[in-house]
């Protein structure tokens, strides 16, 4: 009998352990097709501007991560630079009833319409990196027509204040080496896409402080479309009409300095050295040209946001107040800081 009640209770044990690891798979079962924060899973349309530069590799990557991370099923679509296949897709969005939809604008004009389209299927929407034109974060709820009204939110930097940080730093160092009072200091300017946000508020924020220091001349300006392949050709231009009389070059972002580094050591002058370089981004490609002397200075520009478009997509879409700007945070490097900030940088 005793052995027949032991036989008992261990079948008992048995079963209960049974059910219990039954149960505790079943919920992780059922926890796997749900959205952190939420009873759902989230479908998601994203519209990103393509693949131009190391830091957008990075602004991809990182978004498609934390998609898998929160479990939010990503309808992605690569622009390849065209607006004309942005709207195309968030078309597409609208018509596949996704819950959200976030998106870098290409270019910061020609979006009323089509974000009026995602008003009316009453579809919130996420301005990821670059936002759209007019928009200063604050939005007025008495204006319709006011820009800030027309998207949800915006998650991404303060461009106008990188630009702002690129120029303080070069006059900083321009007198740190004796040369801030040279008459005129000459300055060549690679520019971001036209019409893109980025680069209107880079060369906007740069503008406002060389003010101040009227010997400091832009006098060469011209977009590099942020790649570094015309990046060097457009500082090959420059070269070959100014070479010998440029002292900086200001970049609007770090791949079309990398290029810009190539075509001034070809013409036979010293990037970091004889041409002063400082760019916009800070991806491993500047912090290696830094620790090269090549570079001069980076000015962080995040690209690590997909886990604050999930975040902030979830408090959306579960009616939580969200800001209608969230600033990502950032730094700046230089030559002095290069080497010991390289091994922790994740782009």
């Amino acid at each position: 009998m005793k052995a027949k009640n032991m036989c008992a209770v261990i079948a008992a044990l048995a079963a209960v352990f049974a059910l219990t690891a039954l149960t505790g798979c079943q919920k992780k079962k059922a926890e796997g097709g749900v959205t952190q924060g939420m009873n759902k899973k989230i479908v998601m349309g994203y519209s990103q501007i393509g693949a131009e530069s190391e830091w957008r590799t990075a602004c991809t990557n990182s978004v498609k991560q934390a998609a898998a991370d929160w479990n939010i099923e990503l309808k992605f679509s690569d622009a390849q630079q065209k607006q004309e296949n942005q709207l195309q897709a968030i078309r597409s969005f609208i018509q596949q009833k996704v819950d959200i939809i976030a998106f870098t604008p290409v270019v910061s004009t020609g979006w009323e319409a089509i974000l009026r389209e995602c008003k009316d299927a009453k579809i919130p929407t996420i301005c990821v990196d670059r936002t759209i034109d007019g928009s200063d974060g604050k939005a007025d709820p008495n204006d319709a027509n006011d820009p800030d009204n027309l998207f949800t939110a915006f998650i991404g930097s303060d461009f106008k204040l990188e630009g702002q940080r690129a120029a303080t730093w070069l006059v900083n160092y321009m007198n740190q080496i004796g040369r801030g009072d040279k008459n005129p200091v000459n300055i060549v300017e690679l520019q971001g896409t036209v019409g893109a946000a980025a680069a209107t508020d880079r060369k906007i924020g740069f503008e406002e402080v060389l003010a101040g220091y009227p010997n400091y001349k832009i006098i060469k300006s011209q977009t590099g479309n942020f790649t570094r392949s015309e990046g060097k050709q457009v500082m090959e231009a420059f070269l070959k009409s100014d070479g010998a009389i440029i002292d900086a070059l200001y970049a609007h972002n770090d791949d079309m300095a990398i290029g810009a580094i190539q075509a001034i050591e070809e013409y036979g002058r010293k990037p970091g050295t004889d041409i002063i370089v400082v760019s916009v981004d800070a991806v491993k490609g500047a912090f290696e040209a830094m620790m090269a002397g090549k570079l001069n200075a980076t000015i962080e520009c995040n690209p690590l946001l997909g886990p604050q478009v999930m975040d902030t997509a979830v408090k959306i879409l579960s009616g939580q107040p969200v800001q209608k700007w969230v600033v990502s945070e950032e730094s700046q490097f230089d030559q002095t800081n290069a080497a010991a900030a390289y091994p922790s940088r994740q782009y």
